[in-house]
């Protein structure tokens, strides 16, 4: 009786063994180290809007090169890189109203300039012409803006991240910046640091718990690669090894945790500026957004990527990024959209943010031109919905 109960289990053990390699070839489905590295992002492009050259309180409105929201007040903040040639550094206050009459398809029905700040020097007066070139925006848990400038430097001004009362524009704290980033000048020749406008163009704050105020993380990085990090194989706005930043804040204290590389994609053909021109944080698991923006004979072209830092080096200890560099992981990247597909005019596109929510439930993805307060060009304004977030 024994023997008759193990015959059948012995021959369905032999027919599992002998399917198991059948399923696992052909039934079950095979995943790729890059897909348990990024996330499964889609991007559906909603609608563009241009806002139109215009005065607000003495200012001219242009130079937009980076945008924060304020999910609590319904707000954008925009920050200017006008560095103060035309009105004192400032950033505007923007009402974004949707339409959304077409529920799956809404698009941008206006955008309203509400309110213009100066931000302030820590004399608490406004920036002297061509001292500050501000550049990167983010509102954080504390209800402050951080803002970041690429600073001058001909002029061996440092670049700077810097703490703000949203209200008025009065700093609070500077983030501690090292050496190698602050521009060192032989005579003309500029030996060290951020190149002139390759500073710190991309700012953001991600790590942030709903309801958290502390700590937080905020990450900057330069459009290009620092001089000293320059070589022929990885020329400034080239191929270039960019550095990336990496931040913890509370209230009190801020901390340096890391510094990475961000390997920037090659030119194309013609282009005469190449750089990363925005950043932001999509998840508490180290996934960002990158924005490569280049200009040339073929106007703008932009690349949007999914980037995963989780694995990559801290290359702090690491003084350039000449030669080769065998030990040293990137931070990773992967192509998600190039806006060259769109079928629109791309001006010159630096700002990017997680905007409202959409009426289906999903989160909206804004980006935004700095217009160079040229006649020729546009305060451009693009909607996507972003579908695939955790």
């Amino acid at each position: 009786m024994g023997d008759r109960k193990l015959k059948p289990m012995a021959w369905l053990i032999l027919l599992v063994i002998t399917l198991l390699p059948l399923l696992t070839a052909c039934d079950l489905p095979q995943v790729k180290a890059e897909d348990r590295i990024f996330l499964n992002l889609n991007l559906d492009f909603l609608s563009e809007f241009q806002l139109p050259a215009k005065d607000f309180q003495g200012t001219p409105v242009g130079g937009l090169s980076g945008i924060t929201y304020d999910r609590q007040r319904n707000l954008l903040y925009a920050i200017s890189d006008d560095r103060s040639d035309f009105a004192p550094a400032r950033f505007y206050t923007l009402k974004l109203d949707l339409d959304d009459t077409a529920p799956t398809a809404p698009k941008i029905q206006t955008v309203t300039v509400t309110n213009v700040t100066a931000i302030l020097n820590e004399a608490g007066q406004p920036f002297p012409k061509g001292t500050v070139d501000p550049e990167g925006i983010a509102l954080s848990p504390l209800d402050t803006l951080f803002i970041s400038s690429e600073g001058i430097a001909s002029r061996e001004i440092a670049p700077f991240v810097a703490e703000y009362e949203w209200q008025t524009g009065k700093v609070k704290r500077s983030l501690m910046i090292p050496d190698r980033y602050k521009p060192k000048l032989e005579g003309a020749k500029l030996v060290q640091g951020v190149g002139e406008n390759l500073g710190f163009e991309a700012l953001t704050l991600g790590g942030i718990s709903p309801g958290a105020i502390e700590p937080f993380r905020l990450f900057t990085a330069t459009e290009s690669a620092l001089t000293q990090d320059v070589s022929p194989e990885h020329p400034q706005n080239g191929a270039s090894r960019n550095r990336w930043l990496h931040y913890s804040i509370d209230p009190d204290h801020s901390l340096l945790v890391s510094e990475q590389m961000y390997l920037m994609d090659p030119p194309p053909p013609g282009a005469r500026f190449h750089g990363v021109t925005e950043i932001l944080a999509i998840d508490q698991g180290g996934h960002f957004l990158s924005l490569e923006r280049s200009f040339g004979d073929n106007g703008f072209a932009v690349k949007l990527f999914q980037l995963a830092i989780g694995n990559a080096t801290d290359t702090t200890r690491i003084d350039s990024f000449r030669g080769t560099l065998p030990a040293v992981q990137p931070i990773r990247k992967k192509l998600l959209l190039d806006l060259g597909t769109l079928g629109i005019r791309l001006d010159n596109l630096e700002g990017m943010t997680l905007g409202p929510q959409l009426p289906d439930g999903s989160r909206s993805l804004l980006l935004i031109s700095d217009n160079n307060f040229n006649p020729m060009q546009v305060n451009q304004f693009l909607l996507f919905r972003l579908r695939g977030r955790v």
